[in-house]
């Protein structure tokens, strides 16, 4: 799968996207993540790409023309919409549709996701109506851009896509939410022994996995 990023500000996702388990997945080919600086398709020598709103109101919103000739220029422009196309475009907005397990999960069948960044007070509103397929935010709570937005939901669905994780088993959603323990058997902090449960040290696996239904619910 293929990630493309239109942001202002590229650089916010060198060193997130450049370690650990992204970074190998882009290193075997399995992933490609690109994020491409906006400023790029502005026409002007002062490479614009916002403008205050009609109507009046604080800050700036971003223009649609260069979205519209970023979107040509990474060849999803003009496209037909059909309803198995490959390529998904997603605005990263605070109003949008609260992305959830599910919407990684779903994403993650698509040959490319293309994730337009939203900054200062927004998008100009052409933008969602005519190019992107969906808007999705990830909380109820506003941010500074859309990057972090982007950079969490490209985690999630790239955690999907097979080879990205060494093991199936490793997603959260296969094994459930129980809680986990490791070496020492007992730690003792401020006189206080913190012991790992009796039943994971049993070798009993029917016990251990009724015990991890219980607190996994």
């Amino acid at each position: 799968m293929q990630f493309d990023i239109i942001t202002l500000f590229p650089h916010i996702f060198d060193s997130y996207l450049e370690e650990s388990i992204l970074k190998r997945a882009q290193k075997k080919k399995i992933i490609v993540i690109c994020a491409h600086d906006l400023r790029r398709w502005a026409t002007d020598k002062h490479n614009t790409v916002d403008n205050s709103p009609y109507g009046g109101g604080p800050g700036m919103v971003l223009k649609v023309e260069p979205i519209a000739r970023a979107l040509q220029s990474l060849r999803v422009l003009p496209r037909h919409h059909q309803r198995k196309s490959a390529t998904r475009i997603i605005l990263t907005s605070a109003r949008g549709k609260q992305f959830t397990a599910a919407d990684a999960k779903r994403l993650a069948k698509y040959k490319r996701i293309i994730f337009i960044c939203g900054r200062y007070e927004g998008v100009d509103e052409r933008v969602a109506e005519q190019f992107a397929d969906e808007e999705l935010s990830i909380g109820p709570y506003i941010l500074t851009g859309g990057e972090l937005p982007a950079m969490v939901m490209t985690d999630a669905i790239a955690r999907h896509i097979p080879g990205v994780l060494g093991k199936s088993e490793s997603l959260e959603e296969t094994r459930g939410r129980f809680p986990q323990y490791t070496r020492p058997e007992i730690f003792v902090w401020k006189k206080k022994k913190l012991s790992v449960p009796k039943v994971l040290l049993s070798g009993d696996h029917q016990k251990i996995e009724a015990w991890r239904k219980k607190y996994g619910e």
